[in-house]
């Protein structure tokens, strides 16, 4: 989803709750947000 190495995504996760991703097109978020609450995250788009 986001293109970031291992010790970037971590650093994302330990920092919890975090933006992902910004402007983005909706189509691209609600693809976004379908990943990662299949992977069991909360998502909220703004």
């Amino acid at each position: 989803i986001t293109g970031l190495g291992l010790g970037e995504a971590k650093a994302i996760v330990d920092g919890a709750p975090a933006t992902v991703k910004e402007k983005v097109p909706t189509e691209e978020a609600e693809a976004a947000k379908k990943t990662l609450e299949e992977a069991g995250a909360s998502v909220e788009l703004q």
